[in-house]
Parts: C-alpha cells; sequence; structure tokens
C-alpha cells in the first residue's frame, strides 16, 4: 500500500477489501491505494451506521467516511465499480455478496457472523476477478487469519505505520569524551551559544549528556535559538528527579518555548507523575490543569455498558490520575496550607480529570493539557487534539508504546509513535523516552525479566 509514482498496468491492478476497523482507524482510507481499486462490503456500511451516533473518534470517523462515500458515488450506483475523486487513483464499489461461492467462509466458520460475510465478499471478488490479486486489509489479526486459511490474501493497513519501532526517536543522546573545559563553561552559563561547541546536527529540539572520565554535564539543546542549557535536577513541587532522564523530562515540561511534549516509557517510569508535577508548579500560568486519558473498555465492550452514572463509570479509569494526584499532596503531609491548596484546585476544577470524550468540541485555551495512556489513541486522534490547542495552551501525551490496550492498534500504528516520528524535528517539541522504572525492585523485575 506504499504510494507508486508510475501508474500500474491494468492487468498488475489489486483489488482491496476493507474491513470496518480501517474504516474506523483511517475514514480516508480508500484514496490511500491509489492506482488500485477498492471495494467496501455491504457489511461494512451497515456496521458503519451503528457507529455514526456519538462524539467518539470512531463515530467522526464513520460519519466522515459515510461523507465520502456520499459524496464519491454522485447518485451513481456504488454497486457498480466507481472512480475515485484523487489523481491517479482506482476505482471503488460496494460489494453486495449475493451470488454463491465455491468456497464460503460461512460455511466453513459458521453463519450470522459479520465478520465471515465480509470475508465473503472478498472471496466473491477474487473469482470474479481470477486475474487480479485481491487482497482482504483489517486492522483485526483474527480475521486476517481466518482470510489466509481460505487462500486469501490478507493484510494489516499499514498508511501510519512507524517501521523499525524499536530505533524510534529518543529525544536523548550521550557523547563521550567531550572537552571538559566546555563542560565547565556549560555548568556555569545559564545559556550558551552553540556557535563553538560542536554537537551532532540535530534538526529540532535535543537533550544531550556531555562526558568525559572526570564530569558529566547535562543540556537541552534549543534549536530555534541555537543554544544550549543546563538541565536541572532540582525537584518541582516536591517531586525530584531520580534519574536524568526524568530531570529532562521535567526541563522539557517546565520550558515555555516548548507547547508540545512527549513521554514515552515502561510503567513505572514515572511519566504522569512528572506530567501532573510539572503541571502543578505551573498552575499560576494556565487557567486549567486537564488531565485525561482515553478509555479501553474491557472484554470489547462499550462504556454504556457498565453501570451507574457518568462519573461512576469512568472513575475506575481515571484511579492511576487520582494515585498521582494523591501522591503528590502526600508529600505535603504536615503543611496544612498546600494540601488546602490542592483540594481547592480540584473542587473549583483548576485541575480537572475526566475521559478524553467528554472534552471532544472544545477549544483548549490557556491549558495545561494531559493525555495520559496516550498509546490508545489513533494517529487521527493525536492530529485532533493537538488542532484543538488554542493560545498559550500546553499539551503533554505520556505513554508506553508496548502497552496497548486496544486490539486494532499496535507499537507501530499508534498515535504515540505517530507523534513521536512526525513532531520530532518541530521547534515546538520535544520528546524524551524515560527507561528506568522507579516505582520498585519488584517492578523493576517484572518490566526486565517477564
Amino acid at each position: 500500500m506504499a504510494k507508486k509514482d508510475k501508474p500500474v498496468s491494468n492487468s498488475s491492478k489489486k483489488i482491496f477489501v476493507l474491513d470496518t476497523s480501517v474504516i474506523l482507524y483511517d475514514h480516508d482510507a480508500i484514496n490511500n491505494f491509489h492506482e488500485h481499486d477498492v471495494a467496501i462490503p455491504i457489511q461494512v456500511l451497515e456496521e458503519l451506521d451503528n457507529f455514526k451516533s456519538g462524539n467518539d473518534t470512531r463515530n467522526f470517523e464513520a460519519r466522515s467516511f459515510i461523507r465520502l462515500i456520499d459524496t464519491t458515488s454522485k447518485q451513481k450506483l456504488i454497486s457498480d465499480w466507481v472512480a475515485l475523486t484523487t489523481p491517479n487513483s482506482g476505482k471503488f464499489k460496494v460489494v453486495l455478496n449475493e451470488k454463491p461461492l465455491k468456497t464460503d467462509a460461512e460455511e466453513i466458520y459458521g453463519k450470522g457472523k459479520t465478520d465471515h460475510k465480509i470475508l465473503n465478499a472478498a472471496l466473491s471478488l477474487k473469482e470474479e476477478n481470477p486475474g487480479k490479486k485481491v487482497v482482504l486489509v483489517s486492522k483485526d489479526i483474527c480475521l486476517r487469519l481466518k482470510a489466509k486459511a481460505l487462500n486469501l490474501n490478507a493484510e494489516d493497513y499499514e498508511t501510519g505505520k512507524i517501521k523499525n519501532v524499536d530505533e524510534l526517536y529518543a529525544g536523548k543522546t550521550e557523547l563521550l569524551n567531550f572537552s571538559e573545559t566546555v563542560i565547565d563553561e556549560v555548568k556555569k552559563e545559564k545559556f550558551l551559544d552553540t556557535a563553538a561547541i560542536e554537537l551532532p546536527a540535530k534538526e529540532g529540539n535535543h537533550f544531550y549528556i556531555l562526558k568525559n572520565k572526570r564530569k558529566t554535564a547535562n543540556v537541552f539543546y534549543n534549536h530555534s535559538l541555537k543554544t544550549i542549557t543546563s538541565v536541572s535536577t532540582e525537584a518541582i513541587f516536591k517531586i525530584k528527579p531520580k534519574n536524568i532522564e526524568q530531570a529532562f523530562a521535567i526541563n522539557a515540561l517546565l520550558n515555555p518555548d516548548v507547547k508540545l511534549v512527549s513521554i514515552q516509557g515502561n510503567a513505572g517510569t514515572g511519566k504522569t507523575l512528572l506530567a501532573l508535577a510539572s503541571a502543578l508548579e505551573q498552575r499560576r500560568d494556565f487557567r486549567q490543569i486537564y488531565i485525561t486519558r482515553p478509555i479501553v473498555s474491557l472484554s470489547n465492550k462499550d462504556i454504556g455498558f457498565l453501570p451507574g452514572d457518568a462519573k461512576s463509570k469512568t472513575d475506575p479509569f481515571m484511579a492511576p490520575i487520582w494515585d498521582n494526584l494523591r501522591f503528590i499532596k502526600e508529600q505535603f503531609n504536615g503543611d496544612d496550607k498546600m494540601s488546602a491548596k490542592i483540594d481547592e484546585l480540584i473542587t473549583t476544577e483548576k485541575i480537572a480529570i475526566a475521559p478524553l470524550a467528554f472534552i471532544r468540541g472544545r477549544t483548549l485555551t490557556k491549558i495545561f493539557f494531559i493525555i495520559d495512556e496516550a498509546q490508545n489513541l489513533t494517529p487521527h486522534e493525536v492530529k485532533t487534539i493537538i488542532s484543538r490547542a488554542g493560545e498559550h495552551t500546553k499539551i503533554v501525551f505520556t505513554g508506553d508504546i508496548y502497552q496497548i490496550d486496544t486490539p486494532y492498534l499496535d507499537a507501530e500504528s499508534n498515535g504515540l509513535s505517530y507523534l513521536i516520528e512526525h513532531a520530532k524535528n518541530h521547534p515546538l517539541y520535544a520528546h524524551i523516552t524515560l527507561q528506568k522504572g522507579e516505582r520498585s525492585e519488584l517492578a523493576n523485575l517484572a518490566n526486565a525479566l517477564l
């Protein structure tokens, strides 16, 4: 599904069959196959009809796709091949799947399941077009495996995927055998012009550990100003960084020139705690501190199935954020004034903790906005959140790209990986990957060995 510069011959054109998971991931997917043809089983439209109402991103994707198909068809029968409107694109159709098949997925896997009907739509196209390669495209690995068992080509949707995710930008570089004179100068000066300092070429903001056998300097390189700044290891809001990576994270979180921050790391590396403490440290600079996370329901059930009102339904999902806030408050035991101030920030909603779906449609002006568990977002969701940023707003994404809780995302296709890869050179952005767990030795054992 990579882009091709040269048009392909008609005999080498493929037919890609998209399932519902692809559309809910990217409503514009039909335009990303270029010269090849794209088919949508009628069952996918039926499923999208169930998703069209609501404020979740998948509801937006469903509505956008339905409008896109309506615009594309222009009163033509979409059960016949219709030319797509993008340049050098193939054709599009909806598969009604009304003919008997030589290989019937419903006979093999069972009747009544939508996935099996989608398989039959792809199989019918394969029988009708023996000279073309038919490929089922799905984010659902189980559906892809079922397709392959029927000798049907199946692929994941690759658009937006980050390759070599194990080499994803980490935000920091260690430089050995660095000049002791320069290290001393860095520690002495608050801001130092990099003209006389030889650093590896970087197109964006970046953290460096400058070392020699005797001394170390930890610095932040500001690409716009072409300066380096010494990174402090002092505590903020009584939370002291336990390693230099945490100090780098705090530096990015406190830097007024950096409007977009991402922090990636395993459980227990302190991502959410550092983001929350940094927000509280700057509470006077922002109208509101908003902490949120996407809700990924267990057993693939929508949150509406859970008993109780909205608050009782969502509180369990928000519990880790409240735990971090409680931990920060405990650092002020004996300081009744500050403890009361934190309580006041909560009751007046200066600090607001709520699911991501509850803020859709808002313009985020002068807000310190923390999105926890961002690896459970799609690239489109991340883009949508950032596009809502108003003046004087700072947005922070935290998460672990290897701990995905939704079945249709992975380390390569989630929104956090997408953000890190595509924003790494932007002057308003800074990133740091936290590698050392600080929760407990037992937690570190789990991350390292299990």
